[in-house]
């Protein structure tokens, strides 16, 4: 496995993950995304912005990037698919999450907060039954509270256990448990939303800005 090649997929990622469709979508309707709500470049400011119809469109835009990134991943390193697909996850996590494009475009280190992105990942990354359940559950959980943030979250926090617990007991590669740290990336981006989730002032879905 060249050094090269790591560093290539990793770079990949990255890039891909920082496209901006949040701004680029929102500028459609002439609409500012980074000047908006809250600012930040997601499905969930879109759609309180511009419409639902729009923040749900960036969010499959948003998740197409993680399925991309993994698929070009395994086939930039070739016969080790394992390695691959997490460097190109966590990159393209990361590139959404703190974006040089966005950065570019606003003059401050900006981003979105990685789910929509993550759960591209998980849909390649892990076994069928999990991604079902999980996205189920996230479903379920913005239906009943129309709390986006809340349904997110959760998710990451099932997917990353259920990574390093299938890891731990043999049924995947120990580096699937790097799941951890697109978790812990959607988590830090989400920390204001924790903040008004537990102050009760986290805004629903459907209101908007």
């Amino acid at each position: 496995m060249s050094p090269i090649a790591i560093v290539l997929v990793i770079v990949m990622g990255y890039i891909i993950g920082s496209v901006p469709n949040a701004y680029l979508v929102a500028q459609t309707k002439g609409v500012n995304i980074f000047k908006v709500g809250s600012g930040n470049m997601g499905a969930n400011n879109v759609a309180r912005a511009c419409g639902i119809q729009y923040g749900a469109l960036v969010w499959v835009l948003d998740g197409l990037k993680g399925i991309l990134a993994v698929v070009l991943a395994r086939w930039m390193l070739p016969g080790y698919e394992a390695v691959a697909s997490m460097l190109g996850a966590v990159a393209v996590v990361a590139g959404h999450n703190w974006s040089v494009l966005a950065t570019l475009i606003t003059g401050k280190i900006r981003g979105g907060k990685g789910a929509a992105t993550a759960s591209g990942t998980l849909i390649l990354l892990a076994p069928t039954l999990m991604v079902a359940v999980v996205l189920a559950l996230a479903t379920a959980i913005v239906l009943i509270t129309r709390y986006v943030s809340l349904g997110g979250l959760t998710a990451m926090a099932l997917s990353a256990l259920a990574f390093a617990g299938l890891a731990l007991f043999g049924s995947l590669e120990p580096i699937y448990s790097l799941y951890l740290l697109i978790a812990l990336m959607v988590f830090v981006r989400h920390r204001t939303n924790i903040v008004n989730l537990l102050q009760g002032r986290e805004r629903r879905l459907g209101e908007r800005t």
